[in-house]
């Protein structure tokens, strides 16, 4: 039986269902996702999957991430609402692509791991696997997992084996409305031009959960848990001296009261030199690299390739500032003496990241 995986929280409960339901097949797990963006968001989930799949002793084949194809499936339904006209589209797609590879593979039976998921319906799928079944002369079984408690035990399951739990279905579109719903930042879609890590970014996760795998391999105890805390995105920095714009280089949490502001510098106080607006500041980057230990040879440079963010953060701290404190902070290479404007678009917000902890 050819097992359609869209994700380890559906997968593991569904696959261990139809392990006892039936004993005398042999399920091969078939990642085909190309709906999930970004792609970074696609690799994590892939590398839970291919944990679930391990730890359940199940063969996984991954299938080609043609996200292109997919696009242009689904083109003119972008505003569509979940459960609608796009998503039939989806499902059809990745739904017709299994029973394809399940013909290939000589499989008689296909399904998915999509039915037990709470956010699809059910009739849809159902007739989506019919009519492909009945194309590619193959048998679409559809097991309702979800009734008698099973969307509760599958979330009990998805605790215990620690597994990741993402809250979009991975759909570029449908995450830009949830978030427009929920009034938040879809910071899913945010990668720095610096390639710089950034806080409850996709790729901090990743690096989370390629160390469960390492500790794992290792038998190393670990655990992840969650954590509120204060997170920042910048959108845009600019500054201008005399109306010519200068390189620098905004450290994290840098804020304005407003996204303008201009001034001159008024003040300094051990390196750190105060602008007399809005509580900006700059500091050169001689000083930057003799407090962080770092060799850049100029601005360009360290906006295209900082430190770990971290790292940054203990720098505002050797600075003078206190864990709490948003302002401005600009990185220079020399100290502007004319009339100063900045652009600062950026944005704080409550949220909640994993850590893992090694035990």
């Amino acid at each position: 039986m050819l097992v359609h995986i869209c994700c380890s929280v559906d997968s593991h409960y569904f696959l261990q269902k139809l392990q006892a339901d039936y004993p005398n097949e042999k399920l091969t797990g078939f990642f085909y996702d190309p709906n999930i963006h970004p792609y970074s968001e696609y690799y994590l989930r892939l590398l839970d999957v291919k944990r679930s799949c391990k730890i359940l002793g199940i063969d996984l084949i991954e299938g080609e991430y043609d996200i292109e194809n997919w696009l242009e499936a689904v083109r003119g339904l972008e505003h569509e609402p979940e459960k609608g006209a796009r998503c039939s589209v989806c499902f059809d797609r990745r739904f017709e692509v299994t029973a394809q590879k399940a013909s290939e593979l000589g499989e008689n039976v296909f399904t998915s791991t999509l039915l037990t998921s709470p956010k699809k319906s059910l009739r849809q799928l159902q007739h989506a696997g019919d009519a492909l079944a009945e194309k590619f002369g193959i048998k679409f079984i559809a097991p309702d997992y979800r009734k008698a408690s099973g969307t509760q035990e599958q979330n009990i399951l998805a605790k215990e084996d620690a597994l990741y739990r993402q809250d979009y279905c991975g759909c570029l579109f449908g995450l830009s409305m949830q978030r427009d719903q929920q009034q938040k930042l879809a910071d899913e879609l945010f990668v720095p031009v610096s390639g710089q890590i950034q806080p409850e970014s996709i790729e901090e996760r990743i690096e989370i959960y390629e160390k469960r795998w390492e500790l794992e391999e290792k038998n190393i105890p670990y655990k992840i848990i969650k954590q509120r805390f204060l997170n920042w995105r910048l959108t845009m920095g600019l500054l201008r001296v005399r109306k010519t714009v200068i390189p620098a280089h905004f450290l994290p949490y840098s804020t304005l009261k407003g996204e303008y502001t201009r001034g001159k510098i008024e003040y300094n106080i051990n390196q750190v030199h105060h602008m007399n607006r809005d509580e900006v500041k700059f500091i050169t980057l001689a000083e930057y690299n003799r407090l962080s230990k770092t060799d850049y040879a100029n601005i360009t440079a360290l906006i295209f390739h900082p430190p770990h963010f971290e790292k940054e953060l203990k720098l505002r701290a050797k600075l003078g500032m206190t864990p709490y404190d948003l302002s401005a902070i600009l990185v220079v290479e020399t100290i502007p003496q004319n009339k100063i404007e900045i652009l600062c678009q950026s944005q704080t917000y409550s949220d909640v990241k994993e850590v893992l902890i090694v035990l």
